[in-house]
């Protein structure tokens, strides 16, 4: 069963795409002939209902007092005195203010959420198969360091041990060119 959060952010996200199809709808592009005359747009002050009033996307409208405002570009935000966020439609006359704000905002955070852990676990995922890390490096070296120590230490012994035959006459000295003739 989901949770009320999540019902909510279900809701919420709802509410933010119909926003913004409602607001695309409305702008859609019309071309016109260059000879015919664009049409002279009503200002906002002279609108009455708030589907007139959000027909043109530079106009505000207050349910607090039912008018028309220009909106203050200035701002990001609409200021108080203009109309309390609560009270201010933009776009579509069944959304609030700031519940399009608060909609936007977790749909923007929620984005920028999942941006940011698919570009960890990409990251985690692709350092762990992209070959062996320091650690393995590390260990690879010093096993080939203790290789050629411990080769270096066999040959060491090996020459020990033949200057000890030559010494005892184990082994018999090939510098000497008669060493052959010595034992027939």
């Amino acid at each position: 069963m989901p949770t009320q959060g999540a019902c909510a952010l279900g809701s919420t996200f709802v509410v933010f795409i119909v926003v913004i199809c409602a607001v695309v709808h409305q702008g859609t592009c019309t071309t016109s002939s260059p000879t015919s005359p664009t049409p002279v747009q009503k200002p906002c002050k002279v609108r009455t209902s708030c589907e007139d009033c959000l027909a043109n996307v530079t106009c505000l409208w207050c349910m607090t007092n039912n008018t028309c405002s220009h909106y203050p570009v200035s701002n990001i935000l609409p200021p108080s005195a203009v109309c309390s966020l609560a009270q201010a439609r933009w776009g579509v006359c069944w959304v609030n203010f700031e519940a399009l704000i608060i909609a936007m905002a977790v749909v923007g955070g929620s984005l920028l959420l999942s941006v940011v852990v698919c570009c960890c676990c990409c990251c985690c995922c692709k350092k762990s198969s992209s070959g062996p890390d320091r650690d393995d490096e590390r260990l690879a070296r010093r096993r080939e360091d203790n290789r050629q120590r411990a080769a270096e230490r066999r040959v060491d012994r090996k020459a020990h041990h033949d200057d000890i035959r030559k010494k005892y006459g184990l082994i018999p000295d090939s510098d000497h060119p008669y060493s052959k003739f010595e034992n027939e």
